[in-house]
Order: C-alpha cells, then sequence, then structure tokens
C-alpha cells in the first residue's frame, strides 16, 4: 500500500498534535514542518525531522498539506499550496463564512486540479457528520449543539490578535440549547487599555454573538486547560413518529482531537475528484486507514 506524502503548515498547539497523528498512521509519510522559523527551536521531537520555511525546500513533494494557522490565514494559505496543485487541509472554524470559503477554494481546486477541504476540526468537521447522520434520522426536529465547557482554541487565538493582548484564554461554557457564554481570561501588554481591549474582543465576530464577559488576569498559563467538550442532541420526527431523541457527548482534548480529524481529512484528500469539500460530503470509509473490504467487514 502506498502511503500518503503528508507536510504540515504551522507549528502550534494544533500543528503539534497533528505531527503526531501523521506519525502514528500506517498509512502515511512525513515529508516535513513547514514554519516561520525553519528550526526546531525549543520543540525537541522535530529534531531529525526536515523543518523549511517553504514547501520547494523540501526533499519530497507532498500530496496534501496539512493546514495548522489560525483560522483567519486558512484561506491564503490554502491558496498558496493549491495554485502550486498540492491538495490541503484545514481546520477552518468561523461558521458563517464557511460556505463563501468553499466556494472561493472550489475554484482555485478545480482550476489546479487539487482538493481542499475545509473546515475539517472536530466542529465543524466530525461534530458535523454526527449532525448530518441525526438528522437523516429524524427529517423533522431541531438539533442542540452544547460545546464545553472547555477553552476555545480558535476563540483563544481570536482574542490573542487583538492589540495589547500579549496571552488570552476563552472559556466556551454551554448554557443549554445552543446558548453559550464566553468567558475571556486576557494577560495584557504593558500599558494596554483593559476597557479598549475589552470593546474590541465584544465587537469581533468570534464573540458578537454570544454572551461574553472579559476579565483581566496577571497569568494566563496558570489557567490554561485544553480539554474541551460537546453535547449534541437532536429531538425529532422519524417519518410520521414523534420524540424520537439523539445525543452524542464526548470529553476531549481540543488540540489532540483537531489533529486528528485533519489527518482523517488528509487521508480522505488524495481519494477525492477535484474540489473544495467539507467532511460531510466525504464518504467517511474515506477518513479511515485500511482497505475499503475489511473496513466493511468489520464495521457494517
Amino acid at each position: 500500500m502506498s502511503k500518503t506524502i503528508v507536510a504540515i503548515a504551522g507549528y502550534g498547539n494544533i500543528g503539534k498534535y497533528t505531527l503526531q497523528a501523521v506519525q502514528a498512521a500506517p498509512d502515511m509519510e512525513l515529508a516535513g514542518v513547514i514554519r516561520r522559523n525553519p528550526s526546531a527551536g525549543d520543540f525537541p521531537e522535530l529534531a531529525g525531522l526536515k523543518v523549511v520555511s517553504d514547501v520547494k525546500d523540501l526533499d519530497v513533494r507532498p500530496d496534501v498539506v496539512i493546514l495548522c494557522v489560525p483560522s483567519r490565514l486558512a484561506q491564503q494559505t490554502a491558496e498558496k499550496y493549491l495554485k502550486m496543485g498540492i491538495s490541503t487541509v484545514d481546520s477552518f472554524d468561523i461558521h458563517d463564512q464557511i460556505v463563501k470559503v468553499r466556494s472561493e477554494l472550489d475554484s482555485t481546486s478545480r482550476a489546479n486540479k487539487a482538493v481542499s477541504v475545509i473546515a475539517a476540526g472536530w466542529d465543524p468537521g466530525s461534530d458535523s457528520v454526527v449532525r448530518a447522520l441525526m438528522q437523516g434520522l429524524a427529517p423533522k426536529g431541531v438539533t442542540w449543539t452544547n460545546f464545553g465547557p472547555g477553552r476555545s482554541m480558535g476563540h483563544s487565538v481570536a482574542v490573542k490578535a487583538i492589540d495589547g493582548v500579549k496571552d488570552a484564554l476563552s472559556m466556551t461554557i454551554p448554557v443549554g440549547t445552543g446558548i453559550h457564554r464566553r468567558m475571556v481570561y486576557v494577560e495584557l501588554e504593558k500599558g494596554a487599555d483593559f476597557e479598549k481591549v475589552s470593546a474590541a474582543i465584544k465587537a469581533d465576530p468570534y464573540f458578537v454573538h454570544d454572551e461574553t464577559h472579559v476579565q483581566q488576569v496577571d497569568s494566563v498559563d496558570a489557567l490554561n486547560d485544553v480539554g474541551h467538550g460537546v453535547n449534541l442532541v437532536r429531538k425529532g420526527v422519524s417519518g410520521e413518529t414523534h420524540n424520537q431523541n439523539f445525543e452524542f457527548n464526548m470529553s476531549i482534548n481540543n488540540p489532540a482531537l483537531t489533529g486528528q480529524v485533519l489527518v482523517m481529512a488528509a487521508r480522505a484528500a488524495v481519494k477525492q475528484a477535484p474540489g473544495c469539500y467539507t467532511m460531510i460530503e466525504i464518504p467517511v470509509i474515506d477518513m479511515l486507514a485500511g482497505e475499503k473490504e475489511d473496513l466493511i467487514r468489520k464495521l457494517v
């Protein structure tokens, strides 16, 4: 069985766990890690690996580049690789922009005979697949997605990008029926105005639709916990039968699961026709390692 050659672009929390997932995958070969500073630095796990600042400096051309970059950089980063004819996978998580980004990357992907899989984290991503299954089981009804309690990686990164913020932790607290409270803890740069920072956070698209509370702290590191979770609930109708109730729960290490889902999506990317896809458009079996008939035998 030939292996999929993978490169990882970006090396923060998600990049670290994506590396572990790639190295554990029996059907993948790591071409290297692409980062602004092409050295192992303080990351002993990168010692002995190819670390470069440009994909062209890798010894082998990757089939797929897994993008471990902030969501707001995902589209432009994907376009760079897609225009080289290299497929990409990302965990873009700005829900209300997914349809637009998918359409734009679809044109780029098709023009360059490559594949882009977007929004391939755990939500959006694997949770999207569960929501789709629940809707199929009860076509009429309501689904509630309750996140947390736990750290939102995307929200925390968005806060850290705001002027005056040295470090940040955004905790998602489920209120119920899909409603959430955002508890944001900020460690400020010297001289930063807390009131201005707080106002900027609450006006950010990541937070503007939720009840958001901002608190200044001396040390974000003293609070940090990358645990998270989700509770998906659907109550609906199958055919003409009412009161069908489905529930899915998980408690997770956020970046570790994101990295694993990215690897699942990278595995599937090489099996799709050129274009841009979300995870609900991809056969689940394409995301799994192993021979198709063996998987069917074990899982059906």
